[in-house]
């Protein structure tokens, strides 16, 4: 890599041969569309891949549905309810019909809104043709108290007397081991949920790491004390090896899945698409991809890495179009695993994305609502987008004006400018609450910084 160092990334793209379409594409702005590329519109039935969790026998699908994305109406109803139920109901009857059985929400997603939206949809299908995953997302309140009631409110908001996969949320964030024994430990919620599952309320236990390595590494050192049922880690190529270079508060994935299959414990898997990064890569990326297999959407590629591995159970997307959901379905039905020597192309796809690094936030909107008013995912969003195309460029560079341009014009399209970056007064409370551990205020600043280059740049 270092004899690349010295390539611009305008340059780059013209060695692929995108550089006339990246630059009469900037004109328009730094694209924002939903589109993962996907190539069909329909999607196979019967042919869904199942993995099958040790502990209870059950066959689960190897696309599972993450509820955190889903279709928002245009305005809250009076309830304050910000999901399109209508359309929640029409994208889980479909995911159903072709062969997906495994959902998986929190209380705090969607406003505090996913489980019972989810619940509504799921209710309207015999219990025993999905399998509903959930957490105890105990992140402000830790009293015993708080936590076992937010426990029972899952139960009824989802409309059910059992929960088939039931996680400690968010392990390994805040201090460590310190807010880990307060969540879970201290209060005794961890003995509770003990209970619960030898009570058949909790079929299956597990907890999703976001974090600090040692936390990781403690849990897995009392699984023969508590028996993990499964662990909810972040995985896709390029967490695969470049997870700390992303993010030093990051751990690289094969760490964290070598870990799991040592001990036997099925990994489901978050964020295989990294927030959608991974479907919205560079044009030479999207090149590299589709000359090897130009059938196939960018996004497959990434969903096929997640699969290959025989001890991950399920991989979870956030799927709130349809476009998307068919699109994973064709891939995993049935998956056709990467072999040793796509894998390897991918391990040096991911080296090459790593020339040029983007903030790594996955639009999970923890950090949300800003006490001023900055749609941070959206500034990161617009951001990224522009790094992706190429447009993240340099004075003197080629092809600077043109991105300059559609830079600030994408910005102010993107971001209203009272919700942009320029607002952050650097207060703190959004960088916490991030799994990612991004000093949010940090970045915000860089890229306000950035934007106040280009505006004295039109000025001169």
């Amino acid at each position: 890599m270092s004899q690349n160092k010295d390539i611009t990334r305008r340059n780059f793209l013209k060695m692929m041969g995108l550089g006339a379409t990246a630059t009469a594409a900037a004109m328009a702005g730094c694209s924002t569309e939903k589109s993962r590329n996907a190539i069909t519109s329909t999607a196979p039935q019967g042919e869904m891949t199942y993995r099958t969790t040790p502990s209870t026998g059950d066959k689960v699908s190897l696309l599972g549905y993450g509820c955190m994305r889903w279709p928002r109406l245009s305005e809250p109803a009076p309830d304050g309810n910000v999901i399109d139920q209508e359309a929640v109901n029409e994208l889980i009857d479909y995911a159903i019909d072709h062969g997906v059985n495994l959902f998986d929400t929190s209380p705090v997603y969607m406003q505090g809104w996913s489980e019972k939206s989810t619940g509504i949809a799921l209710k309207r299908h015999p219990r025993d043709k999905y399998y509903i995953s959930t957490k105890l997302s105990n992140m402000h309140n830790y009293s015993r108290e708080a936590s076992i009631e937010m426990y029972h409110n899952s139960f009824k908001n989802l409309q059910v007397d059992y929960i088939d996969y039931y996680l400690l949320h968010s392990i390994g964030g805040g201090d460590g081991m310190g807010l880990l024994n307060q969540r879970y430990f201290d209060n005794g919620v961890l003995e509770f949920l003990l209970e619960e599952r030898k009570a058949g309320r909790i079929r299956n236990l597990g907890f999703s790491y976001h974090g600090d390595v040692k936390v990781f590494d403690y849990m897995l050192s009392i699984h023969d004390e508590i028996k993990w049922d499964f662990v909810l880690i972040q995985m896709n190529y390029l967490d695969w090896r470049h997870a700390k270079e992303i993010n030093q508060a990051n751990t690289n994935a094969e760490y964290l899945y070598g870990e799991l299959e040592k001990r036997g414990i099925p990994a489901m898997i978050m964020e295989p698409l990294l927030g959608g990064r991974l479907a919205k890569v560079p044009d030479h990326i999207v090149a590299r991809l589709k000359q090897r297999e130009p059938q196939q959407s960018v996004a497959s590629w990434a969903f096929r890495f997640a699969g290959t591995y025989p001890g991950v159970l399920t991989v979870l997307s956030g799927m709130t179009y349809m476009e998307h959901l068919k699109d994973n379905l064709n891939t995993y039905s049935p998956l056709q695993p990467l072999t040793a020597e796509e894998l390897q192309f991918l391990q040096d796809t991911a080296d090459i994305m790593m020339q040029y690094p983007s903030v790594p936030c996955t639009d999970c909107k923890y950090c949300m609502p800003c006490p001023y008013g900055i749609d941070i995912p959206a500034v990161f969003s617009h951001y990224n987008a522009c790094l992706n195309e190429g447009r993240i460029l340099n004075k003197g560079e080629e092809g600077y004006r043109t991105a300059r341009r559609a830079f600030l014009i994408g910005y102010d399209r993107s971001v209203p400018r009272l919700r942009q970056a320029s607002h952050c007064i650097g207060c703190g409370k959004c960088s916490p609450s991030c799994p990612q551990r991004i000093d949010i205020p940090g970045q915000l600043h860089r890229i306000d910084q950035y934007v106040e280059t280009l505006k004295r740049d039109i000025e001169k």
